[in-house]
Parts: structure tokens; sequence; C-alpha cells
């Protein structure tokens, strides 16, 4: 049996509004979206324009820098709309569904004969290929690297995160299908880490090194599964996938066509049934959560709608639409409602991991958090608080303000090459500074990528 890697660093966040293992399937109808701004570092240049008519598959821009990375249709119908920011920024593309879900035609080869290039070549065109994510770094993996190894997390231990063994219980497969294209790919190992103690669909994948974790948040990060497997050191490149893209990848390999049809929780204590939608990618959220879905709210409250997790996700509104990578749409309160001396009172109902309330003599209570920050940015302190809940031998504060001197070296030196954005999350969370650490992880990213490439 796999060994068991046990971590103590991490805290695990009780949030009422757990999604309950009920399915529904939703039909193909309405709008949908492909934004750019989903990924890092991909400047678009757009191929379509208002009224064109596209298939499941079809491209609708392109990486100006790198024109062999496409990013197509998830369904068939015709384009809306074309929508644009400041300086005429490409934000995204809305298509219309027309139910149908006709896919452009691909040309499968027999995986047991294909080679490398033609698998990554069928990937692009068919603009699966920003499911492969570069560490370092966290982008869009180059189809011109060799990876060392590719890892996939196979549970995610995020607050209300979606179980992933009952979301692909019908996927597998389409996961050994996926598995073998990755192994095309790499001439190393495929790594898959499972929650110690489970014993579901992703236990039956075969073809990957199966790696157990038994802790608390961020245990599920492919980051630190990577740390504690097969750290990354200069110079090395290690590709990434999340599980459910796994499935799709898979599904393409099989069948020919693009199905971006993938399961995601509507979860969060503003919901009132919180349970599984089968949706296809870049769905809106008004399509999912109907209003009827959604708690009442006292005169002046509003809610907040996450397109992922409430530690990493993406703020969007009501009529906006589900991100590339999002497996689940949260909804909380927006925490603009304030409560004279709340911080002040002796109160069991309020979270704090610093004993602050009397909340933590009942561990295992679910809350119901809001938004509010509670205060201001202030200066760091340096008192040890953050290397409790990150499972890494990473110096948070000083790589922080390595990041914020713009010191490449110590950057360096201090493991910025392991970390993306959702590792520090937990952190920011306890963070009595108030301080946007995954807004300066991302910031030291990009000079790292502008200086040394």
């Amino acid at each position: 049996m796999s060994k068991i890697i046990k971590l103590k660093q991490g805290l695990d966040i009780h949030l009422i509004g757990k999604a309950a293992e009920k399915l529904t399937k939703l039909p193909v109808e309405g709008r949908y979206s492909v934004k750019p701004t989903d990924f890092h570092g991909v400047t678009p240049k757009l191929l379509v324009k208002v009224d064109d008519p596209v298939k499941a598959g079809t491209p609708l821009f392109f990486d100006k820098y790198r024109p062999e990375v496409v990013f197509t249709s998830p369904v068939s119908g015709k384009v809306e709309a074309v929508v644009r920011g400041d300086k005429r920024k490409l934000l995204e593309v809305v298509i219309a569904a027309d139910g149908a879900q006709d896919s452009e035609a691909f040309d499968i080869p027999a995986l047991g004969t294909a080679g490398r290039q033609e698998v990554a070549e069928l990937m692009l065109r068919a603009g699966l290929w920003p499911f492969m994510i570069q560490r370092p770094y966290g982008v869009i993996a180059n189809p011109a690297d060799k990876p060392k190894s590719v890892f996939i997390s196979g549970f995610d231990s995020a607050p209300l995160a979606p179980d992933m063994n009952f979301v692909l219980s019908a996927e597998l497969d389409n996961l050994n299908t996926g598995v073998e294209v990755l192994s095309k790919l790499t001439d190393g190992k495929v790594h898959m880490g499972l929650r110690a103690g489970t014993d579901g669909v992703l236990n039956k994948v075969a073809g990957v090194e199966q790696h157990f974790f038994d802790g608390p948040h961020p245990a599920g990060n492919v980051g630190v599964q990577i740390h504690h497997i097969d750290p990354i050191s200069k110079g090395e490149v290690v590709w990434t996938i999340d599980v459910q893209n796994l499935a799709i990848l898979g599904r393409f390999f099989r069948t020919g066509k693009v199905d971006m049809s993938k399961t995601i929780a509507v979860a969060g204590s503003e919901i009132v049934e919180p349970r599984y939608f089968s949706i296809v990618s870049g769905a809106a959220v008004s399509s999912i959560v109907k209003k009827s879905n959604i708690q009442p709210q006292e005169e002046g409250a509003t809610v907040r709608f996450i397109s992922g997790n409430v530690l990493t996700g993406a703020k969007v509104a009501y009529d906006n639409y589900v991100g590339f990578y999002g497996n689940m749409i949260t909804a909380i309160p927006e925490g603009d409602k304030y409560e004279f001396l709340g911080w002040a009172m002796p109160r069991f109902d309020k979270f704090s991991v610093s004993r602050t309330y009397f909340s933590w003599l009942t561990p295992n209570r679910k809350y119901n958090l809001d938004t509010n920050l509670h205060g201001g940015e202030r200066p760091f302190v340096v008192n040890g608080l953050y290397e409790k809940y990150l499972p890494m031998d990473i110096y948070v504060v000083y790589l922080l303000k390595a990041i914020l001197a713009g010191d490449l070296d110590k950057m360096e030196n201090l493991g910025l090459y392991e970390v993306i954005e959702e590792d520090l999350a937990l952190c920011e969370f306890v963070d009595p500074s108030k301080t946007e650490m995954q807004a300066i992880v991302r910031q030291g990213i990009d000079l790292m990528i502008k200086e040394l490439n």
C-alpha cells in the first residue's frame, strides 16, 4: 500500500451550505462565455465576429505570443457578443447556444501508436491545451517543453468543495484515457494525489502513481502535493491538470468531439438547496442558480457569487458566467452590513483562528461567514503565524517582502518557483494584516516571467 503523507499545518474552514449528493442535468441553452481573463499571461487575438456561426471546438481567439494555443467554443450556436474593456482589451466572447451541440470533426489516432507531437497538436487544435498548467508560474504550459512529471490532485480540500469521487463516478473510462494521453506528453510519471481513507472511482484510475494525503486544507492543493512528492528546482518544469479536465480530455480522445460537459457544486449559506449540476463550461450563473434557490435577503443585504471556492474563486455577477477552471459556484453574504462593536462581543457564532471568540471551543461547528474584512490593511508582523497554515518549507513573510522589493534572487531562494496564488490563500485568510497575498504572489510571478524568460 502507498505511504500516507500526513500534514499537520493547515486549517479546515467549516461553512454552512455543503452541496448534497443530488445531481441535476441542465439543458444546453442560453448564453455561454469564454473569458481571456481566466488565463494568466495570455494576450488574446480575436478570430470571430458577432453573428458568426460556431460549433463546439471552433476557435474563438488565440494567444498573440503563442499562436498555436487557441481557445475554442464550448457550444454550438452563434457569436452573440464580443465584450471589450479599456483600451479595447478583450474581456469575453459570448455564444448563444442552439442546443444541438454540433462539434468540429477531429481525427483521433490510436493512442497506442500515437506520438507526443500528434497528441499535442490535437489538443492544441481542439482548444484543450489550456487544461495543462505549468509549474512554476501557474500559466498555460508551453507545448515545446517536456515536463519531468505531471500531477493531478484527486480531491479538493477547500471550503464547501465538490466531492470529486461523486462528480466523476461515471467517468472512469474517460479518466483512464486521459491518463494515457498525459503519459504521451512526459517521459516521467503521472502522479495522482488522493485523500487517505477514501475509496471511490479515482482510486481505480490506471496508469498513475498514487499518493495519499491526510490533513487539513490545503492538503488538496496540487502545489502542496508536488512539494511533498517531487519538489520543483530551478530549471525544472512540472505540469498539472484539474481532475475534471482530465475526464474531458479523455472524452475527447475517445469520441473525437469537443464535449466540455462538467459537474459543478452550487454551495454556500445563501443557497436554499445546495446540490450538484451538470453543465457545459462557461454557462451563465443565472441559468444554474435560479432566484428561487437563493435565500431571501434582509433589506440592504446582498449576495456574493463566486466562481470557485471562497478562498481562491473570482467574484462574478449573477448575470455573468462560470470561469473556465471553475468547479463550483459559492454564494455567501456580501458583508455590506455592519454590527456595532461586533468584533468586541464575546460571541459563539463568530469564527476566529486566534481565539478572539469562544468559538474555538466548538472546532467542528459550521459558520455562516461573509466577505467583511473587519479591518484595513496594516504592516506585516513577523510572528510565525503563516507557517502554521502552509505545509511547505517556505517563509511566507520573507517571500512576500522579496516580491515587494523586486529582489529576483531572494524570490528564487525563498521558494517562488513552488507556489502560486492558491497556495497562500489560507495564509491570506488568517492574516491579521489583511494583506492581499495572492495578488502579491502573482505580481512576483509576472516579474519573474518578464525578467527571466
